[in-house]
């Protein structure tokens, strides 16, 4: 029997939730997410960038481990801090930071 995908989820805050290609990975969705609202659950992220909650587990994992992302426990919660002075990692973008990146979003 064929698979089927399903399209991303349409947000509140996507109401145009593309499908196919974009000009954005999701590291950097996840990344623009973050910088609006450092203290959104996995789950919620998710739901912005139309991804599931696991693949958003292993972006912030990778982003973490490669010092752009830091996690800070806050009770039961977690928040995010970017660390936007870092540089991008393309050899195309690596003359700019993460806070270029984030203001595309902004």
């Amino acid at each position: 029997m064929p698979r089927t995908t399903r399209a991303a989820p349409r947000t509140a805050r996507s109401p145009q939730a593309t499908t196919g290609w974009t000009f954005l990975s999701n590291h950097a969705h996840v990344l623009i997410v973050l910088a609006r609202e450092p203290d959104l659950r996995m789950r919620e992220i998710a739901a912005r960038v139309g991804i599931t909650e696991r693949a958003v587990q292993r972006i912030i994992g990778e982003l973490s481990e490669s010092g752009y992302l830091e996690t800070l426990r806050e009770g039961r919660r977690n928040r995010y801090r970017i660390h936007s002075d870092r540089m991008l990692r393309h050899p195309i973008e690596a003359h700019r930071k993460v806070l270029d990146l984030i203001r595309l979003g902004q």
